[in-house]
């Protein structure tokens, strides 16, 4: 059957976006740090002096707790390897919601800083596994024809996670109560995920898990529910999906699911390598560290007060939108080209970027010289919400088979993760000592990226997950795909 010929139902979509409150729930957690970094009285309540003697200590503390945040994300990642494929994927977003819950109440009740990065540990720990399950699960449930759009819903409510945390800042910079300001932006990230748990004892476990534990019925059932439409009266799309997706695992049985196992079989290596690489990649745009700490930059260049929250929420809300038309246009376009164009164009707004810093720090009272640092910033992120944020999540959610999907995004999101801390960790202390020539980094390690991507990565839109094994030369593949000679060769290299 062709893949055109399964469709989506408004039960698809529903569900698709509900389980997206994860999205959200990890992007509202990733960058509230950065909105409260703004509030004044969160420095004063816990002793933090950004200016005198005391300047180094609270440089290292701020990014501790970026730095304790990814580091939990890394240790969640690792757990997702297993918990995904023996509890399913329903039962871990269930638990990954408690875990998100619990981490904010140890955030928002901080009486002192031990307490804060405790809960920042606990909050990257809830968000790491979030950030590998809910793409994961979309990517399952998803027709092959429009698998980015809807695994492009993980990106954009991501983004929203991060435009909601941008506006909260601001509404929560006019309150009167000093304390309430920064407790309640650390405490409202728990409605989400007390949501998204209470109301997932309502969505189905994923048929391709199913179909892992051998519960093939159940599968049916639900892969009729997700794609039937009024014409297909003997639901034969569900059923061909079905024994598709039984026909592959049963030849992928005997196939390694260890890690060891994973990097001895050359195919399974490739996927791994490319899947780690698109996020680190991404990453080293540095859009964590310009999220994180936009505010802080927003400073650099001169805007104090309300301003540098209320630019972040602009930041964030058309981030959000671009997340949505990248994920339109991924299917059409294809997830190799976007990801290049992306690449390039971050690169030579970082350099931009770097080069308005470098004559701010003399001039920081030139509105000239401020809305060409926030031009740049714009555009910036114009380049990464449309062409990488979504995809590089869709990309690495499609090229693992289902036998090791759960572990491959997880290994993948690793990167994501180390990467992050690589970079956030570092960037107060650098921001200080060697000012704009942190940037180079974001400029130099994506030009080197794009050309790899665009040369040696293989596209998938189109495709089934069950096929797209042909592009990666399994050998055990249940449909035949074209596959570009030039791009066959290339990935011998892994």
């Amino acid at each position: 059957m062709n893949n055109k010929s399964i469709p989506a139902t408004r039960y698809n979509f529903a569900l698709v976006f509900f389980v997206a409150l994860g999205s959200f729930t990890y992007g509202f957690n990733a960058s509230i740090m950065g909105t409260v970094f703004g509030l004044a009285p969160f420095f004063s309540y816990f002793g933090l002096n950004l200016t005198g003697p005391g300047a180094d200590y609270a440089n290292s503390m701020i990014g501790a707790t970026n730095g304790l945040f990814s580091a939990g994300g890394i240790i969640g990642c690792l757990l997702m390897t297993k918990l995904a494929d023996k509890f399913g994927r329903k039962r871990a977003i269930q638990g990954i919601c408690a875990v998100c819950v619990v981490s904010v109440i140890f955030q928002a009740a901080a009486v002192h800083i031990a307490m804060l990065l405790v809960g920042r540990f606990l909050n990257g720990l809830g968000s790491g596994m979030m950030n590998v399950i809910i793409p994961l699960y979309q990517s399952e449930v998803a027709p092959p024809h429009i698998r980015g759009r809807m695994v492009g819903a993980h990106g954009f409510c991501l983004v929203l996670g991060y435009n909601f945390a941008a506006w909260t800042g601001l509404g929560c910079y006019f309150a009167t109560n000093p304390q309430m300001q920064w407790r309640l932006c650390l405490a409202l990230p728990a409605v989400a995920p007390g949501i998204l748990g209470l109301g997932s004892s309502f969505i189905p476990e994923s048929p391709r898990w199913l179909v892992t534990q051998d519960r093939g019925t159940e599968a049916l059932d639900i892969l009729t529910k997700l794609h039937h439409q009024p014409g297909d009266l003997n639901n034969e799309a569900a059923q061909s999906e079905c024994c598709a997706i039984k026909t592959q695992l049963t030849l992928e049985s005997s196939e390694p699911k260890s890690f060891v196992g994973i990097m001895r079989k050359p195919s399974y290596r490739k996927r791994l390598l490319i899947g780690i690489f698109v996020q680190c990649i991404a990453q080293s745009t540095g859009v964590l560290v310009i999220n994180n700490y936009q505010v802080l930059l927003y400073n650099g260049l001169g805007l104090t007060g309300y301003l540098p929250l209320l630019l972040y929420g602009v930041y964030t809300a058309w981030a959000a939108f671009l997340n949505w038309v990248g994920a339109m246009f991924v299917d059409k376009f294809g997830r190799i080209l976007m990801l290049t164009v992306g690449l390039v164009g971050c690169a030579l707004m970082v350099a931009g970027e770097a080069a308005i810093v470098a004559v701010a720090a003399e001039n920081k009272n030139n509105h000239a010289i401020n809305a060409a640092g926030v031009f740049f910033l714009f555009v910036f992120v114009t380049f990464y919400a449309t062409c990488i944020d979504a995809i590089s999540y869709i990309y690495c959610t499609e090229i693992f088979p289902t036998s090791i999907r759960a572990k491959g995004v997880s290994y993948s999101v690793i990167g994501l993760f180390i990467m992050t801390l690589i970079y956030t960790q570092p960037a107060p202390i650098a921001f200080a000592q060697v000012g704009w020539k942190y940037y180079l980094v974001f400029v130099i390690v994506p030009l080197l990226g794009a050309p790899v991507v665009y040369f040696m990565f293989p596209e998938t839109k189109g495709l089934s997950l069950e096929e797209i094994g042909t592009l990666f030369d399994d050998g055990n593949e249940t449909s035949t795909v074209e596959v570009r000679e030039d791009v066959a060769e290339k990935l011998d290299c892994f």
